[in-house]
């Protein structure tokens, strides 16, 4: 059966309150980066809201959680990261939270809760956006269990969801 998808565009106030509140749970201010006329589109699957901002998909919302797509680059250059090892990307990259052993080192500092970028120690690709469990401090003295919430990873319902539609786009 095929999914159920919505879309529909949000108005301007929607458009600035949605911006607003979201760039300070990222530390990011999306109003800069977005300067002029912001146009957001709501796409509404069964398991997640993808937000294109100007058709690219920046935010998502699963639940009452809304976290930055794994393509948004405007996050991902100014997010802290944790730089995992080969060995952990498998893991992680089917949903694995990130534990302490599998982390090389970080990159930026960071507080419980905020969102951080996964990334792999060869390449630095980022694989997944995390929630850190503990501030950048804590989590270097952590020597075994959870650290960072896996939020969303390459190859998950989303991210495949993201790549089909823009394959569709072109």
């Amino acid at each position: 059966m095929p999914e159920k998808i919505r879309r529909h565009f949000l108005k301007a106030k929607e458009v600035k309150d949605l911006l607003s509140g979201v760039s300070g749970r990222l530390k990011v201010c999306l109003e800069q980066i977005f300067e002029g006329k912001v146009n957001v589109e709501v796409i509404k699957t069964e398991f997640a809201e993808i937000f294109l901002v100007n058709g690219k998909p920046i935010l998502i919302k699963v639940g009452e959680s809304i976290f930055p797509a794994l393509v948004f680059n405007g996050f991902l250059v100014s997010a802290s990261k944790v730089v995992v090892d080969m060995g952990a990307v498998p893991h992680v990259c089917n949903g694995a939270n990130v534990m302490a052993p599998g982390i090389v080192c970080f990159e930026g500092e960071f507080m419980k809760g905020d969102f951080v970028v996964v990334v792999d120690e060869k390449h630095g690709k980022p694989i997944a956006i995390g929630e850190a469990l503990y501030n950048s401090e804590e989590i270097k003295k952590i020597k075994q269990g959870v650290v960072v919430k896996n939020l969303h990873f390459v190859g998950d319902k989303i991210w495949n969801f993201m790549k089909k539609q823009d394959a569709l786009a072109q």
